[in-house]
């Protein structure tokens, strides 16, 4: 199970965008790595072109990159700082007197859970 998903509001602490927060646009899961808004920022050149309705497309664009997962620390929602995030089992009494266990992410550093 991944540690951070998207729309986790994250922090990065490592590389030219050290310090900077943003929220996961998208996660890559088979790259290893994470897209986040307003983060890792690079020109694309895009072809020029036209649309349906005959407006012109294309140019020099900016958007983000993708950044390794070991580079971004999710933000505690209490203390708005960085924070490690643990995993627990809970166990849900359900209406019928069955259980089910639930697997639920929490901020290491206070304990609250993380959506």
């Amino acid at each position: 199970m991944a540690k951070i998903k998207k729309g986790d509001q994250v922090v990065v602490i490592a590389g030219r965008d050290k310090g900077k927060q943003g929220q996961v646009l998208e996660v890559l899961v088979n790259r290893g790595r994470v897209i986040v808004e307003g983060v890792a920022r690079v020109k694309r050149h895009t072809k020029v072109g036209q649309s349906q309705r005959g407006g012109r497309t294309g140019g020099i664009e900016t958007v983000e990159s993708s950044i390794h997962i070991s580079n971004v620390m999710l933000v505690d929602p209490e203390t708005k700082k960085p924070t490690r995030v643990g995993h627990r089992v809970e166990i849900i009494e359900q209406e019928d007197g069955r259980t089910r266990e639930v697997r639920v992410r929490y901020a290491k550093s206070s304990g609250k859970d993380i959506s």
